[in-house]
């Protein structure tokens, strides 16, 4: 596992360590606000990586790394620049049987930035074998080692060996970081320091009980967990966090309390709403969307060209600014379904959607054709299908047609049966699947240079 790091020392740090899903950006910050001297992001795939465009998101406030499939590998804000760690990996512990290789790429790395690197390994089954690996390591250059005390086959319940991690710090010049001390020797922020100098390292970096509970870092003692997990959400909105990310990492703060009320709130919640309302910060929620759209809104007055508007005249198009909420609708029943009905009833042509996807913050809009008009919605949505759907509610609403809201009368909607071939002509149709609106296309702002790397400038 290799770190591609900032200019940072090593020496009496706090640091959050990489794992999977859980550290993004508003975790990092979180860890970054009770004390936290150094955050690694989650793992990073190298070839994902230089695949990625740069993306200045001026509504967030952010750094994006977005995919060809438009999606955001990587976020970072300008708080964190100096205190973050790109965590380049891929290959993970399989690489301890390959010293060559692992020797190979370091040194590559040091050669080929200027930026400081480090690595992070787990011991081998010998300790010989571990002091010869990690001597090798400290020749290519780097900057500092982590130490994951366990052998890579060992899991969290197998006790670390401060024993190998001492043994490496007392054989290496460069900084050794402990790492693997949660629940067995780090509950709370003293016990820290007690695991760095059992293993006599230079740093400390904590995975699992920052995870649990990220004021683990603050010298004054952890914070009630409710309040951590307000704030959590509160960065999580802010910066835009995919829900089920959020839901993710507030579920590994839940823990055993995951059956408790909240627990099952959380764990039916289906967007950022809900989990807000789930914990209380329905308001907030509200108040920080409207801040958000304001922020779209002027970017856009100034750069008319980021808007991605349809190419064609849109006077004719009726607008109604609305959105899909689907817990506003009947379980089996859908504005586009209402539509569909209605059309074919009146003997008229399938519905078509025509959706686009805006450069700036990567939020749809669609215009649906029904008899010849044009119907939009003025909000922007987070998907395809929820501009649709707002879409079809614009069309429904103009014509005073009913769209399938709770204690809303449709009766002649009805969920059909597949037509039997021999079916007498005069009893219920099949259901006709609907004919899907044009591939949208996703377009995204690059604003890097040239073939420079995505790190470059960062």
């Amino acid at each position: 596992m290799i770190e591609h790091s900032l200019s940072l020392c090593y020496h009496n740090k706090l640091i959050l360590a990489p794992m999977v899903r859980v550290g993004t950006l508003p975790m990092r910050l979180l860890a970054l606000d009770y004390g936290a001297d150094i955050v690694y992001c989650e793992e990073l795939i190298d070839l994902k990586m230089l695949q990625c465009k740069r993306v200045v998101n001026e509504v967030l406030s952010t750094v994006d790394f977005v995919a060809p499939d438009d999606r955001v590998v990587f976020r970072t804000c300008k708080r964190e620049q100096s205190r973050v760690v790109f965590q380049m990996g891929g290959m993970g512990a399989a690489l301890l049987s390959d010293p060559d290789k692992i020797e190979k790429i370091l040194s590559t790395l040091v050669k080929g930035t200027r930026r400081p690197v480090t690595c992070k390994i787990r011991i081998l089954p010998s300790l010989e074998d571990t002091l010869s690996l990690v001597k090798r390591i400290e020749r290519t250059g780097i900057a500092a080692v982590a130490v994951h005390g366990r052998k890579r086959e060992e899991r969290p319940q197998h006790p670390v060996s401060c024993e190998a991690i001492r043994a490496i710090a007392e054989t290496l010049s460069i900084p050794v970081i402990a790492n693997g001390g949660s629940h067995d020797h780090i509950q709370e922020y003293l016990d820290i320091e007690d695991f760095r100098q059992a293993t006599a390292a230079s740093s400390v970096m904590v995975a699992r009980a920052a995870m649990w509970n990220p004021s683990i870092f603050l010298k004054e003692g952890l914070r009630p967990l409710e309040e951590v997990m307000q704030k959590y959400i509160r960065y999580a909105v802010q910066y835009e966090n995919h829900y089920t990310n959020t839901k993710y990492c507030l579920c590994q703060m839940l823990r055993e309390q995951l059956e408790s009320p909240q627990g099952r709130l959380l764990h039916a919640a289906q967007s950022s709403q809900e989990i807000c309302e789930a914990f209380g910060l329905g308001a907030f929620y509200e108040e920080m969307t409207q801040e958000l759209n304001a922020r779209r809104a002027e970017f856009l007055a100034r750069t008319p060209e980021a808007a991605g508007e349809p190419a064609e005249d849109t006077s004719g198009i009726i607008k109604m600014a609305v959105k899909f909420d689907r817990r506003a609708y009947s379980p089996q029943i859908t504005p586009k379904m209402c539509l569909l009905e209605w059309c074919r009833r009146e003997k008229l042509a399938q519905p078509v959607y025509d959706t686009v996807q805006r450069p700036l913050d990567r939020l749809f809009c669609s215009v649906v054709t029904v008899a010849e008009q044009k119907y939009q919605s003025t909000l922007w949505d987070k998907s395809k299908k929820l501009a649709e759907q707002a879409a079809a509610i614009v069309c429904l609403r103009s014509r005073g047609l009913p769209e399938g809201r709770l204690g809303e009368e449709s009766p002649s909607l009805h969920k059909r049966k597949r037509e039997a071939p021999d079916q007498d002509p005069g009893g219920p149709r099949a259901q006709e699947p609907a004919v899907p609106g044009k591939l949208c296309k996703k377009p995204f702002v690059a604003l890097g240079s040239g073939e420079e790397s995505p790190l470059e400038g960062w």
